[in-house]
């Protein structure tokens, strides 16, 4: 396996455009983590990096720690990237949902050159969400000890005046996340894999070397006691492995659903009927699930801390303490929202009824379903219960993390590779990825990864 492996890397170079692609690929990436250390002017990073370094435990599970996996590291160093790639994703979901309730953005997705339209309208609303985010955040470096609930050495901002202070992190900022959504379309256009999630794949990797050392640290400790032993770290790399392979195996997983074409006469010549199948994926919702739930779950402990500090009411620190990573009441809480989200992220991006009509369009049907409403009813059905499966997996792999750092006191930098959304996006990126580099070696009649069959990645 190892071999055929790499004999397959071997012959990526042996291509000159796939070569090209590759070469172009990793020099946009080094370029995208430049962004990430590269520091803004008149801000002392290293305080704050210090206090994420001290804090690992609680910053990686928190909504700043969520963000900070995604930016790579760049908001603790007070990076030009530090806003990272985040509200470009955010304004694609949001415009990618505003078209499945919006009539008239709808109907331009299916217009000829309406998708260009609607990607142009989501790097407006990027501008708009950078300009905002940066300027909190520009406020949020100004005053650490209330937004991080720490006290610092001293002072982030080492600048005056305050307001050119803030205007310049906030433009410096909106920059910084604008180059990195080029530089990812750069990525899809030229490069090889999906640009975006490359870069946010390289963030989370750079995490991996002090993952990797906090997981060192638990076996050899500065005192050199330890209650871990051998069998834990085998007991840890057996769960790793069998992790990674069920996440693979879910991720590729799909259902199907046969589909029949009658016999169609266009013009003078006939075409006779063809067999397909629709493949509907048994993780329809990716990642998005537990973004939402961990992103939404971080508000309403913050919202009842605030309200014990105002009131002075026990009670309200009670909810708050229910409300904390790993207890009962957020992780119910936490499955019931992935969930929701799941079943919620597939009613507005799976679209049956119009699935049905392009079927019932073109002489398509589904062996022993009725063309039409029938078929919008049996594809809604279907889908329900392959999301059911998916949705219980993802709330297996977002709860491994969290046990592994409450229960078993595991460090979060590397609980976080154990499971979550690290795992997840990671597995995802490197399964499209590959697909894309086996699609350039089969066109040239080299093996790809696999002897038999072909990879099917996340689409």
């Amino acid at each position: 396996m190892l071999a055929r492996i790499a004999e397959t890397f071997t012959n990526c170079f042996k291509i000159p455009e796939l070569k090209s692609r590759i070469f172009f690929t990793l020099l946009l990436l080094a370029i995208c983590r430049m962004a990430a250390i590269i520091p803004l002017p008149g801000l002392d990073g290293a305080a704050l990096k210090a206090f994420f370094e001290s804090n690992a435990a609680k910053g990686g599970s928190s909504l700043l720690g969520l963000y900070s996996l995604f930016t790579g590291g760049a908001m603790e160093h007070c990076a030009l990237g530090a806003l990272g790639i985040m509200p470009y994703i955010s304004a694609t979901i949001i415009v990618q949902l505003l078209t499945a309730v919006i009539p008239q953005l709808s109907k331009l997705a299916r217009e000829e050159g309406g998708r260009t339209k609607i990607i142009q309208y989501g790097r407006y609303l990027t501008l708009l969400l950078c300009l905002g985010q940066g300027f909190v955040m520009a406020i949020a470096w100004e005053n650490p000890d209330s937004f991080f609930r720490a006290t610092f050495p001293g002072k982030l901002v080492l600048i005056e005046p305050i307001w050119w202070y803030r205007i310049q992190t906030t433009l410096l900022l909106t920059a910084g996340t604008l180059l990195l959504m080029w530089l990812g379309e750069q990525i899809s256009e030229r490069g090889i894999g999906n640009g975006v999630s490359l870069v946010i794949t390289i963030g989370i990797l750079a995490r991996l070397p002090a993952a990797g050392q906090a997981f060192i640290d638990m076996y050899l400790p500065a005192a050199g006691e330890t209650k871990y032993n051998v069998f834990h770290a085998i007991f840890m790399i057996v769960l790793l492995l069998a992790v990674v392979a069920g996440v693979i195996a879910v991720t590729q997983a799909q259902r199907k659903i046969p589909v029949q074409y009658a016999q169609r006469t266009i013009g003078r010549r006939a075409y006779a009927g063809t067999s397909s199948f629709m493949p509907l994926r048994v993780n329809y919702s990716g990642v998005m699930p537990i973004i939402f739930a961990q992103a939404i779950l971080m508000f309403p402990q913050k919202i009842f801390l605030f309200l014990e500090g105002s009131t002075k009411v026990a009670f309200f620190g009670q909810i708050a303490r229910l409300l904390n990573e790993g207890a009962f009441l957020y992780m119910a809480l936490y499955a019931a929202m992935i969930l929701f989200f799941s079943y919620f992220w597939v009613a507005t991006q799976f679209n049956e009824l119009q699935i049905a009509d392009d079927l019932k369009k073109y002489g398509g049907y589904i062996p022993g379903v009725r063309p039409g409403p029938a078929t919008s009813t049996f594809l809604h059905n279907a889908m329900s219960r392959i999301t059911l499966a998916g949705a219980v997996f993802l709330t297996v792999i977002a709860i491994i993390p969290i046990w592994m750092n409450r229960w078993l006191e595991i460090p979060y930098y590397a609980a976080s590779f154990f499971g979550g959304t690290s795992l997840l996006i990671l597995v995802g990126v490197v399964l499209d990825t590959m697909r894309q580099v086996e699609s350039h070696l089969l066109m040239r009649h080299y093996d790809g990864f696999l002897k038999k069959g072909r990879m099917r990645g996340r689409f």
